[in-house]
């Protein structure tokens, strides 16, 4: 690896017309040359793939074909990649600055970048920073323990050499990303916090519109890494910490 590496990035995206082009500018914006943008679309039926034409000479590999759901399509953007570093943002999500990718990498060399995340709503209005609005930040040496208490790093604002990065398990529909974090995690020798936001991240998803199904598998992800008795404790104490949040919200 130089000290110029290449990124890959990789955007997937279906019927999002309205928010492709600010992550689609995010990208290639920035003042960081070595960036491989790969743009994988499925099957999208609205205005998307006109949006993404008007910048094609940018982007480095678009596809466009149906998809078995969202980490399916995400396994097809890490096969194209070429890069030493992967690094996934949906449609709606953005690089925080221009400069944000030659900051991470004027850091050092590392297995793992990452850092807070910067959550914004569908029209790119900042909400505030993840750890306050979860309480749970990410600690200046992470490792994939710290991820017992759920997702202390959002994948957004997360970075890993392509080598160790694993596909997205096909077991999980909707939260397969915070297993793919703590494998990626696992294999890493080295991680580096960056003391500024990586990204923004956009908070309607799909795991916010079926919260239900996610926590099941959120729970069944944190039981087989950390075993039974851990993860029931574990969520118990995230149990109580979210009534405790949702009672100080009804009293501000």
């Amino acid at each position: 690896m130089t000290n110029h590496p290449k990124i890959s990035i990789i955007t997937v995206t279906y019927n999002a017309e309205k928010l492709i082009e600010r992550t689609i500018n995010s990208v290639v914006g920035q003042s960081y040359s070595n960036i491989e943008y790969i743009l994988v679309d499925g099957a999208s039926t609205d205005l998307t793939l006109t949006v993404v034409k008007k910048h094609e000479k940018k982007i480095a590999k678009v596809i466009s074909e149906p998809d078995k759901g969202l980490y399916d399509a995400m396994n097809k953007g890490l096969s194209l990649a070429s890069g030493d570093y992967v690094w996934f943002l949906n449609a709606g999500d953005e690089i925080n600055d221009l400069d944000t990718v030659e900051k991470m990498i004027a850091m050092g060399q590392s297995d793992i970048y990452y850092s807070d995340t910067l959550v914004v709503n569908d029209e790119g209005q900042n909400i505030g920073l993840l750890s306050q609005l979860t309480h749970n930040n990410a600690p200046d040496n992470l490792s994939w323990k710290n991820m017992k208490k759920g997702m202390v790093v959002c994948h957004q604002s997360f970075v890993v050499k392509r080598d160790i990065a694993p596909s997205y398990s096909k077991n999980y529909k909707l939260s397969a990303d915070i297993d793919w974090v703590i494998r990626c995690l696992k294999a890493s020798k080295s991680v580096i916090k960056c003391d500024f936001v990586l990204a923004k991240f956009l908070t309607a998803g799909l795991s916010k519109q079926y919260l239900g199904t996610s926590m099941q598998e959120r729970y069944h992800i944190l039981k087989a890494h950390f075993g039974f008795i851990p993860n029931l404790w574990n969520h118990l104490f995230l149990v109580f910490r979210f009534a405790k949040s949702g009672r100080k919200n009804k009293l501000q």
